[in-house]
């Protein structure tokens, strides 16, 4: 029987790997209700799970999951434990802390950029799950650890994928990486960097003191000042006024 789930999750693992780029470690989002089934069945998650997937795991949780497991009180204060053990993945609710549920739809949305695992006993939480294409889907069940298969949702991206009609968020990362190293698209942050204005001083143009205007040596007006200047004559010297009397005597 354990042969059989290893070969089914094997199967289902490869399906997400090739369509929806998910790889090792996996990163697996455990709820409140997991973690409960887990201490119930008395299940060792970081010895099982990578058995289980036969690779490195990650067990993973948020902020959101654990307030609310303090909110619900003693009765799942083991839950807490196993919770408080995991990896703390940043969402978005840093102010206003939301239901675990809602903030680990949060975390897969928009395609499931990192390649969450989710894990979880509560059925609202799986059917919203299988309506997105490319979230694996994992919960206990008499005792044991389960990956689902793939849902009908998923099934259907992928054949639409293949018959050209989409195209998955995997290759659209890959073909954004290939533009990238031969050059076809640049990079953001260079863009950025070049927006930025550096903080410098006055324009030096502004400082430059001003030319003085040359007078225009053409113009008319300076020509009639230069003509109406007179002319004194020093070469014939002025003769005294005794003198001039002594000659007419």
């Amino acid at each position: 029987m354990k042969i059989t789930r290893q070969k089914h999750a094997k199967k289902h693992l490869g399906f997400f790997r090739n369509n929806f780029g998910v790889r090792e470690p996996y990163q697996i989002l455990l709820d409140g209700t997991f973690c409960q089934a887990a201490l119930r069945g008395r299940i060792q998650l970081r010895d099982q799970l990578p058995r289980y997937l036969m690779g490195e795991t990650q067990l993973c949780t948020t902020r959101c999951v654990l307030k609310e497991l303090e909110t619900l009180g003693k009765e799942l204060y083991g839950a807490k434990l196993i919770a408080q053990k995991c990896q703390v993945r940043n969402c978005r609710h840093f102010k206003s802390a939301v239901s675990g549920s809602d903030c680990l739809l949060s975390m897969v949305d928009e395609g499931n950029p990192h390649h969450y695992f989710v894990a979880t006993q509560d059925q609202n939480l799986s059917m919203k799950i299988k309506k997105a294409p490319g979230i694996p889907l994992m919960f206990i069940i008499q005792n044991t650890i389960v990956l689902d298969k793939p849902s009908p949702r998923t099934v259907a991206f992928v054949k639409a994928v293949e018959s050209g009609q989409l195209v998955s968020v995997h290759e659209k990362e890959s073909i954004k990486q290939l533009k990238e190293e031969q050059g076809l698209v640049r990079n953001p942050e260079k863009r950025r960097r070049k927006r930025k204005k550096k903080v410098g001083g006055p324009n030096p143009l502004s400082c430059l003191k001003k030319k003085k205007k040359t007078p225009d040596t053409k113009s008319p007006a300076l020509e009639k000042k230069r003509k109406r200047k007179r002319i004194r004559n020093r070469s014939t010297p002025k003769v005294p006024s005794e003198q001039q009397g002594v000659s007419t005597a």
